[in-house]
């Protein structure tokens, strides 16, 4: 691997793991729920985030130039929830993410959507640009509303967007998830997913990471909790210090919330 591209890497991936925090909703979804003010919920998270995956927008407008955390740009976009979602084309040239200091940029991928084929060749053309300027890509196997979410057809989606050269993959965390893990060459992380119990989505952390995930890209589950930074700790303690469920629901604060 180029020194470029690893140095990028490590700076997401701390001693091989991380936790992404996802704030990209806003370019498919507009202001999602607990992401009105993307200043107001991303400030006090970052000191516990590895890195942050956003757009080049909300950067610019919400995220301290001055503060280290690294940045995975959101580069793939052009659709939102009112049509078809794997209609969508690169959005931020590799230029812009070399100008904004970005560790990577994070590209979707529809397999099996009704745009597969243009979303394969938005990332295999963002890989191009990123090998000539070191930067590494990130491929989200995004899911459309009737793809079924298991591990053959997780596998293959990771393998593919393996095959195609991204860096790490992005996917959802299913049974026999150490079957999609060892089917990809390169870092799986799981996506957060929908809102649901913290302790829930604290079990799903842990559940990928004991199967071989190399952490997770979370979002709703931090910024949606009744105690964000709680949340976002237990999260950490689960993937970086190999906390189990009960130890870092301790985390959170008061037991309700640590029952929830």
């Amino acid at each position: 691997m180029d020194w470029g591209v690893s140095n990028r890497v490590s700076r997401i991936m701390r001693g091989g793991r991380t936790v992404m925090l996802a704030v990209d909703h806003g370019y498919f979804q507009g202001p999602t729920t607990g992401l009105e003010n993307p200043r107001k919920t991303i400030t006090p998270l970052l000191p516990y985030a590895d890195s942050l995956m956003l757009t080049r927008g909300v950067l610019r407008t919400s995220v301290d130039p001055e503060h280290p955390v690294p940045v995975v740009l959101r580069a793939s976009g052009g659709t939102s929830i009112l049509k078809e979602l794997s209609d969508e084309g690169v959005t931020t040239s590799m230029d812009e993410a070399v100008r904004l200091n970005a560790s990577a940029v994070a590209v979707s991928i529809f397999v099996g959507g009704e745009k597969e084929r243009q979303t394969l060749l938005n990332l295999s053309e963002l890989v191009n640009e990123g090998e000539r300027l070191g930067m590494p890509v990130l491929a989200v196997t995004a899911v459309g509303r009737e793809m079924e979410r298991d591990a053959r057809y997780l596998g293959l989606a990771c393998r593919i967007a393996a095959e195609l050269g991204a860096r790490i993959v992005k996917t959802y965390y299913c049974q026999d998830f150490e079957k999609v893990v060892g089917g990809c060459p390169v870092p799986v992380i799981i996506a957060g997913g929908k809102k649901v119990p913290e302790r829930e989505a604290l079990q799903l952390a842990y559940s990928a990471v004991s199967k071989g995930a190399a952490g997770v890209d979370m979002g709703r589950n931090i910024f949606q909790s009744s105690d964000p930074v709680g949340m976002i700790r237990a999260v950490r303690a689960i993937v970086h210090d190999g906390s189990t469920v009960d130890e870092a629901a301790k985390l959170l604060a008061g037991p309700k919330a640590a029952r929830a």
